[in-house]
């Protein structure tokens, strides 16, 4: 059978985005790989793909190299080649960071930083030998900002944007593409029984509390649509000079232009004491 012309992977294909942006780069005609950690999650996306559609369903988790270098080697086994890669598997659960264990943190930390730089490296040296690619890796606005009660989930994101920041930088000039997508709130099972909220103790009520219970009262009434976004990334995936970023939501434009402007006014604020760090520059006399 001939390779398709157009290929992608989608980790954490199962549900959500996920899935949304899977059909719809399965409703542009790609070949696509499905992965997620279960398999009969992902075997429903694949049943929804348009007839005639092409479709590789792997089970793996992203945070298991070994496993990572099994599903590349299938992909390359069944598509020759990969044009796009979706990094989107992740999740957050919702605690303070004195009652979150460092179990805890370190399983967030492996699944939405480790998983995203696992997969990326081995896609590497498929699209460099290719000269072509583009990665699309979905952190969020928690990739901007600092959400109170999701720690680990943050210092992942932050991780995944200073990352895909210098890889843009080193992969670009090889004819590779990086965009980092960054939702805000969407009407998926993210914040739902896919989470694991809690309060932690009484005096991190008025902070930790008051995000559990707003994440309670805002599930499933969160502004974006999953396939919205998906159509979006599909845009994205097209464009032949895309962005290095890209907001999805208009709770994310407002969150992150917000959270902008404090920074610059803060730079602003005590750029005398910044700079006054500086080596004096002494003029020699002749």
């Amino acid at each position: 059978m001939s390779a398709p012309s157009k290929t992608a992977l989608v980790t954490g294909a199962s549900t959500g985005i996920g899935k949304a942006v899977s059909l719809a780069l399965l409703g542009a005609g790609y070949a696509v790989a499905l992965t997620g950690r279960r398999k009969e999650p992902l075997d429903a996306t694949a049943q929804e793909a348009p007839a005639g559609a092409r479709t590789l369903v792997f089970p793996a988790d992203v945070s298991d190299p070994a496993q990572v270098k099994a599903l590349f080697a299938k992909i390359k086994e069944t598509f020759g080649r990969l044009d796009v890669l979706v990094n989107n598997a992740g999740y957050s659960d919702i605690c303070s960071i004195e009652d979150t264990s460092l179990d805890e943190f370190r399983a967030q930390i492996e699944t939405n930083l480790f998983g995203v730089i696992n997969v990326t490296k081995a896609a590497l040296p498929v699209m460099r030998e290719q000269g072509t690619g583009h990665i699309l890796q979905f952190s969020s606005v928690g990739g901007r900002i600092g959400p109170v009660g999701r720690a680990p989930y943050a210092a992942a994101k932050w991780g995944v944007e200073g990352f895909s920041e210098v890889l843009f930088k080193e992969v670009g000039p090889l004819g590779v593409k990086v965009t980092i997508i960054e939702p805000g709130g969407f009407r998926t099972d993210f914040a739902g029984s896919s989470a694991a909220i809690r309060e932690g103790r009484p005096e991190y009520d008025a902070t930790v509390g008051k995000t559990a219970q707003f994440q309670r009262d805002y599930n499933g009434k969160q502004p974006g649509d999953p396939a919205k976004a998906a159509a979006a990334v599909l845009h994205i995936a097209s464009l032949n000079d895309p962005p290095l970023r890209l907001l999805l939501g208009s709770d994310a434009v407002r969150f992150v232009e917000q959270n902008d402007l404090a920074k610059m006014e803060s730079d602003r604020k005590w750029k005398d004491l910044s700079i006054s760090t500086d080596i004096e520059q002494v003029t020699e006399e002749r």
